[in-house]
């Protein structure tokens, strides 16, 4: 079977629309932004709550797209030449596609389910593997019923073993999984309360990813979760199946296994076939060692000699759950994945990588590929048609292999043998003012690459998820009626989380517009390659060049402003839209209703404005006792916008809600809400912070530890006095950091090592002190200023604000670290 291809002719996809001709797929799709866009890909339209993938066929077919299944009927005839299949699925027939996929590979699958830890196991049993064989993994968290699907596609032949894994939500998904993945040997890890929602009871829940493994013969699981023993005896046909039961706490277990901690390390031993194996491993946590118990135990069972275990287990490595963007000297934007490499893998960082808009200037550096099992001139032939697709300004590689097939690449390519040489000549010749993948195998340590390139900024990082920014975008989004669309804001560097980086991953999540404060914002999202429609709500008489220059719209809200911005405009060519702002009870800016007929004359003598949108501002939506007149507000808005509506014989849109607002009244959603302080993980009413997740996360480190004697004073002014002996820390943030002096003397209190360490003394310009008398730390460790604990919300209540300043107090020198999971 060649790599990654498959007929499309052999394959029963539904009703033939149109086919046009039988054609080798090489790539299967299922969101546009993520496509490898050629003649040889598939594209499976999904209509879902929010999403419908059909809208954007027109655009793929343009894009060079030729096969499509889909679930709404298309005419042909738009789209000549295409080969068009009717689903009534479009899921149910990429299962299918994959589980045809999955009979032509005769490798041996492992199948991984569980609560928690798939993604470890799988990873780590992957490194393991791949010292002896050709492994493949299924890539990141691939585990849904779309995801699974999706990651047997690279299946092939050459690869011996392949790791897949499966989580399923509620009753019933597991045994579409099963159909499709067939493992011949399943790894349970552990059973818990993820997704506790979608089942009975946590018995139920272990019977239903139980039947994953129900044609397999090795299952390997930990006894000490009652409830997946109980469910993996319960499969049909038990005698025939090789169970390996084992227990950290059943000592009459067959595979009792013990642990022994030893500094940083901790000996793990292991019974199997009536000997006693010894094993250290890197970790003391009981996660981690229940994980890599799981991949000892498969390692044993398929006969891998001890020596070569303890040989890898040396060469394990912590695993990167996450692609990071960071900021880089040379105004310089870097997508680390320093410590992987294969090409699944170069699948998924490449579609993470093109939507970084930060730059046009687009750069690959890609060591060799290690252990795929194929010929060097196979596999990069394959590397460099994915290269080619992305239009980069300059590929690297490093390493001999991929150097002696340089012929392959585009001619803005250059390669070096070794990493130690590409550093020597990014000494001399940077590069400047672009988007940066760094991928390699780890053997190549390409983290010395990163390190080279990366901002010099003291020890305090602003961490970003940008996954939990989605999570809260499409939280707010499945409250919102259909065709309502979502302004987001990005004024005050998003909330002080950094304004172009989320504003891009939000244009990726295909918003409808963008707010920010002032021009100058929104001069600098257009030129980090923003180009969503971009409001700009304070703007100013000298910023009116700006405005339209870089297609600005502002936001008009008094009749001096309008005469001024149409002053300028005149004479000017085209249109300009803007947006009038109408006070409906705010009183902080906006037109009255005793403003409208002046306002209205104005329009009809400026008919080179096109108001683009009407709204106001609720001014109590986030307090139940405002709906009284949150209501009276709306119905002013109603009847404001309806008189300017009338007048101007168009519509524009309507919005009023904010994140509260959202929240607490989807009758006012209008044609727009606009989501601010929400989309960040904070829920100003309350109501739903649980469903919310935490996207920032303010890190910084230990510089030093102290003792102080009882009765010496601590800081400046004297402020801090140690009533008792004490240790004490002090750490690299202070008040230019965003860390307010409110938080002196024991009012704020950061975590280390998960404990609570308060403020002593006074909080510096760049540093403060904490109490760690009772904490066993050094130099250089960590310390969590705000994330998951403390909250944003403890910070603000102590020191009697709100979490929107906090947020945004948080210094622009402070590092942003940007990461995907």
């Amino acid at each position: 079977m060649k790599p990654y291809f498959s007929s499309l002719k052999k394959i029963s996809l539904g009703t033939e629309l149109q086919f046009i001709e039988d054609t080798l797929i090489s790539d299967v799709f299922i969101d546009s932004r993520n496509a490898l866009l050629h003649k040889s890909s598939i594209f499976f339209a999904i209509k879902g709550a929010r999403n419908n993938g059909h809208q954007f066929i027109a655009s793929l077919y343009h894009d060079g797209v030729r096969n499509f299944v889909v679930e709404e009927e298309i005419d042909p005839k738009y789209l000549p030449g295409a080969n068009i299949f009717l689903a009534k699925s479009s899921i149910s027939t990429l299962q299918s596609f994959a589980a045809l996929k999955r009979q032509l590979y005769h490798g041996k699958l492992v199948a991984i389910t569980g609560s928690n830890g798939k993604t470890i196991t799988k990873e780590w049993l992957g490194q393991l593997m791949s010292s002896f064989y050709s492994v493949y993994k299924s890539p990141r968290s691939f585990n849904s019923q779309v995801g699974v699907p999706l990651s047997l596609w690279p299946l092939s032949d050459y690869q011996d073993y392949a790791i897949i894994e499966a989580g399923i939500s509620k009753m019933g998904e597991m045994e579409h999984l099963q159909k499709i993945i067939q493992p011949e040997i399943g790894i349970f890890t552990n059973i818990g309360t993820a997704h506790d929602e979608g089942f009975p009871n946590l018995e139920e829940k272990a019977l239903q990813k139980a039947i994953l493994f129900k044609e397999s013969s090795t299952i390997i699981y930990s006894k000490d979760y009652p409830e997946v023993a109980h469910a993996l005896h319960n499969i049909p046909d038990l005698s025939s199946k090789n169970l390996i039961g084992w227990s950290f706490e059943d000592n009459t277990s067959s595979y009792f296994v013990e642990t022994e901690e030893k500094n940083s390390l901790t000996a793990i031993r292991i019974p199997f076939n009536d000997k006693l194996f010894i094993f250290e491993v890197p970790f003391t946590d009981y996660a981690s060692l229940e994980n890599i118990t799981n991949c000892l135990f498969f390692l044993l069972n398929e006969g891998i000699p001890v020596k070569l275990i303890h040989n890898a287990l040396m060469e394990l490595k912590p695993v990167a759950m996450r692609m990071e963007v960071k900021q880089a000297i040379h105004q310089n934007y870097l997508v680390d994945d320093s410590y992987n490499n294969d090409l699944v893998g170069l699948d998924t960082a490449i579609q993470f990588f093109r939507q970084q808009k930060q730059f046009a200037n687009k750069v690959i550096i890609l060591s060799d590929l290690l252990e795929t099992g194929l010929s060097d001139s196979l596999l990069y032939q394959q590397v460099a048609k994915k290269i080619e697709t992305e239009k980069l300004s300059l590929f690297i590689g490093v390493g001999p292999a991929i150097s002696r097939q340089k012929n392959l690449f585009q001619t803005n390519s250059l390669f070096f043998n070794t990493t130690e040489e590409l550093l020597l000549y990014l000494n001399e010749r940077p590069i400047k003012e672009s988007v940066i993948l760094i991928k390699g195998a780890r053997s190549f340590h390409f983290e010395k690459i990163v390190k080279s390139l990366e901002q010099k900024i003291h020890g305090t990082v602003l961490e970003v998820n940008l996954n939990a920014i989605t999570h809260n975008l499409n939280f707010y989004r499945s409250k919102l009626k259909p065709r309502v669309k979502t302004m987001a804001m990005v004024k005050a560097f998003s909330y002080g989380n950094g304004s172009h980086e989320v504003a891009n991953w939000l244009q990726f999540q295909k918003v409808d517009y963008l707010a920010v404060a002032y021009s100058d914002e929104g001069v600098a999202l257009r030129q980090h390659g923003i180009h969503l429609p971009i409001m700009v709500m304070n703007p100013t008489v000298s910023s009116f060049d700006l405005l339209t220059k870089y297609q600005l719209e502002p936001e008009i809200y008094s009749l001096e402003l309008f005469q001024e911005y149409a002053s300028f405009v005149r004479g000017k060519k085209g249109a300009f839209k803007v947006h009038l702002k109408l006070d409906t009870g705010m009183h902080r800016l906006g037109f009255e209703s005793g403003d409208l007929n002046e306002l209205i004359s104005r329009l009809r003598d400026n008919p080179q404005f096109k108001v683009a949108s009407i709204f106001s501002h609720l001014a109590g939506s986030d307090e139940a006792i405002h709906n009284g007149f949150s209501a009276k507000q709306a119905f002013s808005f109603k009847k404001m916008a309806e008189e300017l509506i009338e007048a101007l014989n168009y519509r524009p849109l309507l919005h009023l809600l904010n994140s509260p607002g959202i929240s607490r009244f989807p009758d006012f959603q209008f044609d727009m809400v606009r989501l601010g302080v929400g989309l960040y993980g904070v829920d100003a009413t309350q109501l739903h912070q649980d469903r919310l997740q935490s996207v920032s996360v303010l890190k910084t480190v230990i510089s030093q530890v102290k003792f102080v004697k009882q009765g010496d004073t601590i800081g400046y002014s004297r402020k801090g006095v140690a009533e008792k002996h004490m240790r004490i820390a002090t750490i690299a943030i202070g008040y230019a950091d965003g860390y307010d002096r409110k938080f002196s003397n024991g009012i704020g209190k950061v975590h280390i090592q998960g404990k609570p360490a308060p403020v002593v003394g006074n909080v510096c310009m760049d540093m403060c002190m904490v109490d760690v008398t009772d904490i066993d730390c050094t130099a250089g460790e960590e310390v969590i200023v705000f994330g998951q604990n403390p909250t944003l919300f403890e910070l603000a209540d102590a020191i009697n604000t709100i979490p929107y300043e906090i947020l945004t107090n948080v210094s622009d020198r402070v590092k942003r670290v940007f990461y995907s999971e």
